[in-house]
């Protein structure tokens, strides 16, 4: 279990900002970041501890400052300590949109349309100066699933077949006019703010300027909760009524989603086997659902026929329970 203790500069950093008081541990993530509320004479704000060499804020003030001119919800930054990895954070509260659809399952469709016209929103300007999401990158992440998830349930496989199967598919998973991709964009990283319950935005520190299509992926395939495929459709027919976007948005949107649910197993395996969090691999057989379905969509043809040569059905799911037993 991750050490929940404030880091030693913590009092006095957030005291130099006006902010002393009690600091209250929060849930960490999958990173090596943590966070902690700070409650000081009524108020309170958050403690992002990004501890360097493993973090760098700097990414997540850029974005998060980028979202704020354009006029989105990202926090207001009350202050920041490079050198300690400590910036100090507006408090959104605790509402997730997670959370507000499992109380209140009436509420699923609205909040799902005002995720997808947030990114309406997001698309109707250029990318911000942020890196390229570029085929290097998009290989590079799917490499995830073939460097850590088949290695930890023992299975020998066509590499180079691997490869060029992505190669003949991601022409359709790039664009001439990147958008700013959030690539994190799902229920239990938008907050529900203040009393118009607008979404506030998380968990962006990794943007990319890329696919608009990645974003709905992230929100629609999401790793973390079902989400029922007629909402992923209904989503993706507002988005695209909203956009004019036609045929070729879906095959991205498909193309995309293969991309980040083959990443996305890969990380998760890659969490417990070689960071010690043996809660992700269980999260694996939904996000192999989220990926089948996107393999039937013939865009998919080349990488779907590497699947079946490779890792048939019975090999897809938890590693944990598919590694070789000693």
């Amino acid at each position: 279990m991750a050490d929940m203790t404030p880091p030693a500069g913590a009092a006095a950093f957030v005291a130099a900002h006006g902010w002393a008081g009690d600091i209250v541990p929060l849930a960490g993530d999958a990173s090596f970041r943590r966070y902690f509320r700070v409650l000081s004479q009524g108020r309170s704000a958050i403690l992002m501890d990004a501890p360097p060499p493993h973090e760098d804020p700097r990414p997540f003030i850029a974005v998060a400052r980028w979202l704020s001119v354009k006029g989105f919800a990202a926090p207001t930054i009350h202050g920041v300590d490079l050198d300690q990895g400590l910036v100090l954070l507006e408090d959104f509260g605790d509402a997730r949109m997670r959370e507000a659809i499992d109380e209140r399952p009436e509420a699923t469709m609205a909040l799902y349309e005002a995720a997808i016209d947030l990114l309406v929103d997001l698309a109707r300007y250029p990318a911000g100066d942020f890196a390229p999401y570029d085929r290097a990158v998009l290989h590079r992440e799917a490499d995830l699933l073939v460097d850590w998830y088949c290695p930890a349930i023992g299975v020998e496989i066509d590499r180079a077949g691997w490869t060029k199967a992505w190669d003949a598919v991601f022409d359709h998973a790039l664009t001439d006019t990147p958008v700013t991709v959030l690539r994190d964009y799902h229920a239990e990283n938008l907050m529900l703010v203040g009393p118009t319950q607008s979404l506030g935005l998380l968990d962006f520190q990794d943007a990319l300027a890329g696919h608009p299509a990645y974003d709905l992926v992230s929100l629609l395939q999401d790793a973390r909760r079902d989400v029922d495929p007629s909402i992923e459709e209904a989503m993706l027919a507002r988005y695209r009524a909203a956009t004019g976007a036609g045929g070729d948005f879906l095959r991205a949107y498909h193309v995309l989603g293969a991309q980040r649910n083959a990443k996305i197993i890969g990380i998760f395996t890659r969490l417990w086997q070689r960071d010690g969090k043996p809660r992700y691999p269980a999260l694996c057989p939904r996000v192999w659902a989220y990926l089948e379905r996107d393999l039937v969509q013939p865009v998919l043809a080349p990488v779907a026929a590497w699947f079946d040569a490779n890792l048939p059905p019975e090999m897809r799911g938890d590693p944990m329970l598919l590694a070789p037993q000693a």
